[in-house]
């Protein structure tokens, strides 16, 4: 029988914290605020956030570039011994990456019941007929994910009402 892995709540806080860092990055960039950070033998080995409008690439999410990164790192394609944090649950493009690198397990602080491909409106990572199945813990500083991403739509709704009064 396998052994079961040790979750360490404060580690984990610890990355969420740092994946929250790459979010106000996005956010001040006026990104969807969305960060991730890839660990390795505890250590960051990726750090990205969503550069979609700046890119012009509807593929540079966080997950996505923090991936690239970590294999860039690892000097391979395969992320077996890696955690994925991320301030969003992955959306399913991101979902079937992160099955294809093999990552072990993704922690996420924000669940998407809409889009979300980890167990919101479906679950990639865990699909039993994939080659490879991750560990997934939700809920990791939900709270301050949630708020990030609700001050971010907020702002943007205000800017766009003054835009469509010819405010700006």
């Amino acid at each position: 029988m396998a052994e079961e892995p040790i979750i360490d709540l404060q580690s984990d806080n610890y990355f969420m914290g740092e994946a929250l860092r790459q979010a106000v990055k996005a956010y001040d960039r006026e990104e969807v605020p969305i960060g991730a950070v890839i660990v390795r033998e505890g250590r960051i080995i990726a750090r990205a956030f969503n550069q979609v409008e700046t890119l012009k690439d509807a593929t540079a999410h966080a997950e996505m570039l923090a991936i690239t990164q970590a294999e860039a790192a690892v000097g391979d394609w395969r992320l077996n011994e890696c955690t994925l944090y991320v301030t969003k649950e992955p959306c399913p493009m991101c979902a079937g990456a992160i099955v294809h690198v093999r990552l072990s397990r993704v922690v996420f602080g924000l669940s998407d019941p809409k889009g979300g491909g980890a167990g919101g409106a479906m679950n990639l990572l865990q699909f039993p007929t994939l080659n490879h199945r991750a560990e997934i813990t939700h809920g990791v500083r939900e709270q301050e994910c949630r708020s990030l991403l609700q001050q971010f739509f907020s702002e943007q709704r205000a800017q766009a009402k003054l835009r469509s009064q010819g405010g700006e």
